[in-house]
């Protein structure tokens, strides 16, 4: 069986490279001494010139037919879920720590909402506080020593 149109879902991490995303790939494996399973990851590179995924977004890859370079061997597809909008794969709703957003605004409608309570229609999407307080869109680069400045793009 080809593994050429296999597709991988994994987690973006910072990355250094140009052109490229580092993709989290998390997997179980068992362990027969001990019969259970444990966590291991793998690390792609992914080819997105664009810079579609951000640190933390679930995306998917694909393996293209050839090597782009030594390490980028893979491409991605799409965002699956951007970090921070929790999405339920089964159903496609929205959801806040353990509810639906639907039962919430219905309990709200039923009980009366707080003024304290958070509009989840009036929010802005991700990307507001970019410079701020997020710093998932910043050029990564390697910290090589430390000098006792503030590195926030470090990895």
């Amino acid at each position: 069986m080809s593994r050429r149109g296999l597709l991988l879902l994994g987690q973006c991490m910072p990355c250094v490279k140009q052109n490229a995303s580092k993709i989290r790939i998390r997997r179980m494996e068992m362990d027969k001494n001990l019969n259970m399973y444990f966590k291991k990851d793998e690390f792609y590179f992914a080819h997105d010139p664009q810079k579609v995924c951000k640190t933390g977004d679930v995306v998917l890859i694909r393996e293209l037919p050839e090597r782009l370079t030594r390490l980028i061997t893979h491409n991605v597809e799409k965002v699956v879920y951007p970090l921070g909008d929790i999405t339920d794969p089964m159903t496609g709703k929205k959801v806040v720590v353990g509810k639906y957003r639907e039962d919430i605004e219905m309990a709200n409608q039923l009980f009366g909402k707080s003024e304290k309570a958070f509009d989840y229609d009036k929010a802005p999407p991700r990307g507001r506080l970019e410079g701020t307080k997020d710093f998932t869109h910043g050029e990564t680069y390697i910290k090589y020593h430390e000098d006792g400045k503030d590195q926030p793009f470090a990895v």
